[in-house]
Protein backbone atom coordinates (compact mmCIF):
# COMPACT_ATOMS: atom_id res chain seq x y z
CA UNK A 1 0.00 0.00 0.00
CA UNK A 2 2.79 2.41 0.95
CA UNK A 3 4.72 1.56 -2.23
CA UNK A 4 1.59 2.19 -4.32
CA UNK A 5 1.19 5.62 -2.69
CA UNK A 6 4.81 6.52 -3.36
CA UNK A 7 4.45 5.37 -6.97
CA UNK A 8 1.28 7.42 -7.36
CA UNK A 9 3.00 10.52 -5.99
CA UNK A 10 5.97 10.03 -8.31
CA UNK A 11 3.66 9.64 -11.31
CA UNK A 12 1.62 12.69 -10.31
CA UNK A 13 4.76 14.80 -9.98
CA UNK A 14 6.03 13.55 -13.32
CA UNK A 15 2.74 14.40 -14.99
CA UNK A 16 2.63 17.80 -13.32
CA UNK A 17 6.03 18.74 -14.65
CA UNK A 18 5.52 17.15 -18.05
CA UNK A 19 2.18 18.90 -18.65
CA UNK A 20 3.74 22.27 -17.88
CA UNK A 21 6.12 21.80 -20.78
CA UNK A 22 3.42 20.39 -23.04
CA UNK A 23 1.14 23.36 -22.46
CA UNK A 24 3.51 25.66 -24.31
CA UNK A 25 4.00 23.48 -27.38
CA UNK A 26 0.96 21.25 -27.76
CA UNK A 27 -0.53 21.32 -31.22
CA UNK A 28 -3.98 20.08 -32.12
CA UNK A 29 -2.35 16.99 -33.68
CA UNK A 30 -0.46 16.24 -30.45
CA UNK A 31 -3.65 16.78 -28.47
CA UNK A 32 -5.64 14.39 -30.67
CA UNK A 33 -2.86 11.78 -30.52
CA UNK A 34 -2.72 12.02 -26.73
CA UNK A 35 -6.51 11.72 -26.54
CA UNK A 36 -6.42 8.57 -28.70
CA UNK A 37 -3.64 7.12 -26.53
CA UNK A 38 -5.72 7.74 -23.39
CA UNK A 39 -8.71 5.95 -24.93
CA UNK A 40 -6.54 3.04 -26.07
CA UNK A 41 -4.94 2.78 -22.61
CA UNK A 42 -8.41 2.70 -21.06
CA UNK A 43 -9.59 -0.07 -23.37
CA UNK A 44 -6.45 -2.11 -22.63
CA UNK A 45 -6.89 -1.59 -18.88
CA UNK A 46 -10.54 -2.63 -19.12
CA UNK A 47 -9.58 -5.81 -20.93
CA UNK A 48 -6.96 -6.57 -18.28
CA UNK A 49 -9.67 -6.21 -15.63
CA UNK A 50 -11.75 -8.91 -17.31
CA UNK A 51 -9.21 -11.49 -16.14
CA UNK A 52 -10.13 -10.68 -12.53
CA UNK A 53 -13.32 -11.55 -10.69
CA UNK A 54 -15.47 -10.24 -7.88
CA UNK A 55 -14.59 -7.04 -6.10
CA UNK A 56 -11.03 -7.06 -7.48
CA UNK A 57 -12.54 -6.69 -10.93
CA UNK A 58 -14.73 -3.81 -9.71
CA UNK A 59 -11.72 -2.08 -8.15
CA UNK A 60 -9.72 -2.58 -11.35
CA UNK A 61 -12.49 -1.13 -13.51
CA UNK A 62 -13.00 1.85 -11.19
CA UNK A 63 -9.25 2.47 -11.27
CA UNK A 64 -9.15 2.25 -15.09
CA UNK A 65 -12.15 4.56 -15.51
CA UNK A 66 -10.74 7.02 -12.98
CA UNK A 67 -7.36 7.06 -14.69
CA UNK A 68 -9.06 7.76 -18.01
CA UNK A 69 -11.03 10.69 -16.57
CA UNK A 70 -7.98 12.12 -14.82
CA UNK A 71 -5.79 11.74 -17.90
CA UNK A 72 -8.40 13.46 -20.08
CA UNK A 73 -8.80 16.31 -17.59
CA UNK A 74 -5.03 16.74 -17.30
CA UNK A 75 -4.70 16.66 -21.09
CA UNK A 76 -7.33 19.37 -21.36
CA UNK A 77 -5.49 21.42 -18.73
CA UNK A 78 -2.26 20.97 -20.70
CA UNK A 79 -3.86 21.88 -24.02
CA UNK A 80 -5.81 24.85 -22.65
CA UNK A 81 -4.07 25.84 -19.40
CA UNK A 82 -6.81 27.79 -17.66
CA UNK A 83 -7.57 27.98 -13.97
CA UNK A 84 -10.88 26.18 -14.55
CA UNK A 85 -9.24 23.32 -16.46
CA UNK A 86 -6.62 22.86 -13.74
CA UNK A 87 -9.45 22.87 -11.18
CA UNK A 88 -11.37 20.29 -13.21
CA UNK A 89 -8.28 18.07 -13.31
CA UNK A 90 -7.93 18.24 -9.52
CA UNK A 91 -11.63 17.45 -9.06
CA UNK A 92 -11.37 14.54 -11.51
CA UNK A 93 -8.48 13.13 -9.45
CA UNK A 94 -10.51 13.48 -6.21
CA UNK A 95 -13.55 11.79 -7.73
CA UNK A 96 -11.49 8.97 -9.25
CA UNK A 97 -9.74 8.31 -5.93
CA UNK A 98 -13.13 8.28 -4.18
CA UNK A 99 -14.63 5.77 -6.61
CA UNK A 100 -11.68 3.40 -6.15
CA UNK A 101 -11.81 3.83 -2.36
CA UNK A 102 -15.55 3.01 -2.36
CA UNK A 103 -14.87 -0.21 -4.24
CA UNK A 104 -12.12 -1.12 -1.76
CA UNK A 105 -14.56 -0.54 1.10
CA UNK A 106 -16.98 -3.05 -0.44
CA UNK A 107 -14.72 -5.87 0.80
CA UNK A 108 -15.46 -4.84 4.39
CA UNK A 109 -18.59 -5.15 6.46
CA UNK A 110 -20.29 -3.55 9.43
CA UNK A 111 -18.74 -0.57 11.17
CA UNK A 112 -15.38 -1.08 9.44
CA UNK A 113 -17.11 -0.56 6.09
CA UNK A 114 -18.97 2.50 7.40
CA UNK A 115 -15.72 4.03 8.68
CA UNK A 116 -13.96 3.22 5.41
CA UNK A 117 -16.72 4.92 3.41
CA UNK A 118 -16.67 8.00 5.66
CA UNK A 119 -12.87 8.21 5.35
CA UNK A 120 -13.12 7.93 1.57
CA UNK A 121 -15.77 10.67 1.47
CA UNK A 122 -13.68 12.84 3.81
CA UNK A 123 -10.65 12.47 1.55
CA UNK A 124 -12.74 13.41 -1.49
CA UNK A 125 -14.23 16.40 0.31
CA UNK A 126 -10.78 17.56 1.40
CA UNK A 127 -9.35 17.22 -2.11
CA UNK A 128 -12.29 19.07 -3.68
CA UNK A 129 -12.06 21.79 -1.02
CA UNK A 130 -8.35 22.18 -1.75
CA UNK A 131 -9.05 22.39 -5.49
CA UNK A 132 -11.74 25.01 -4.91
CA UNK A 133 -9.49 26.99 -2.58
CA UNK A 134 -6.64 26.94 -5.10
CA UNK A 135 -8.91 28.12 -7.89
CA UNK A 136 -10.49 30.85 -5.79
CA UNK A 137 -7.21 31.97 -4.28
CA UNK A 138 -5.79 32.22 -7.81
CA UNK A 139 -8.72 34.40 -8.82
CA UNK A 140 -8.43 36.39 -5.62
CA UNK A 141 -4.78 37.26 -6.25
CA UNK A 142 -6.00 39.54 -8.97
CA UNK A 143 -8.72 41.04 -6.80
CA UNK A 144 -7.90 40.93 -3.09
CA UNK A 145 -6.32 38.72 -0.46
CA UNK A 146 -9.62 38.71 1.43
CA UNK A 147 -11.30 36.27 -0.96
CA UNK A 148 -8.28 34.00 -0.82
CA UNK A 149 -8.48 33.92 2.94
CA UNK A 150 -12.20 33.21 2.79
CA UNK A 151 -11.65 30.35 0.32
CA UNK A 152 -9.02 28.77 2.58
CA UNK A 153 -11.33 29.19 5.58
CA UNK A 154 -14.20 27.48 3.73
CA UNK A 155 -11.90 24.65 2.65
CA UNK A 156 -10.68 24.15 6.22
CA UNK A 157 -14.27 24.08 7.47
CA UNK A 158 -15.29 21.50 4.85
CA UNK A 159 -12.33 19.31 5.82
CA UNK A 160 -13.10 19.65 9.54
CA UNK A 161 -16.74 18.65 8.96
CA UNK A 162 -15.68 15.59 6.97
CA UNK A 163 -13.14 14.57 9.63
CA UNK A 164 -15.80 14.99 12.33
CA UNK A 165 -18.12 12.62 10.46
CA UNK A 166 -15.33 10.03 10.32
CA UNK A 167 -14.66 10.40 14.05
CA UNK A 168 -18.39 10.03 14.84
CA UNK A 169 -18.57 6.90 12.71
CA UNK A 170 -15.61 5.41 14.54
CA UNK A 171 -17.42 6.03 17.83
CA UNK A 172 -20.34 3.92 16.62
CA UNK A 173 -18.17 0.82 17.10
CA UNK A 174 -18.24 1.49 20.85
CA UNK A 175 -21.11 1.20 23.32
CA UNK A 176 -22.37 2.89 26.46
CA UNK A 177 -20.12 5.31 28.34
CA UNK A 178 -17.17 4.65 26.03
CA UNK A 179 -19.28 5.69 23.03
CA UNK A 180 -20.52 8.82 24.82
CA UNK A 181 -16.98 9.77 25.82
CA UNK A 182 -15.75 9.16 22.28
CA UNK A 183 -18.48 11.37 20.83
CA UNK A 184 -17.73 14.13 23.34
CA UNK A 185 -14.01 14.00 22.44
CA UNK A 186 -14.92 14.22 18.76
CA UNK A 187 -17.20 17.20 19.38
CA UNK A 188 -14.51 18.96 21.40
CA UNK A 189 -11.77 18.18 18.89
CA UNK A 190 -13.72 19.42 15.87
CA UNK A 191 -15.55 22.29 17.60
CA UNK A 192 -19.07 20.92 17.26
Amino acid sequence: MRTRTIDAIAIALGLAFSTAGMAQNMSKTDYDAAKDRIENDYEAAKEACDALSGNKKDICRADAKGKEKVDKAELEAAYKPTRENRHDARVARAEADYEVAKERCDDMSGNAKDVCMKEAKAAETAAKADAKAQMESGEARGEAGEQSSEARKDAAEDKRDAEYKVAREKCDALAGDAKDACQERAKAQYGK
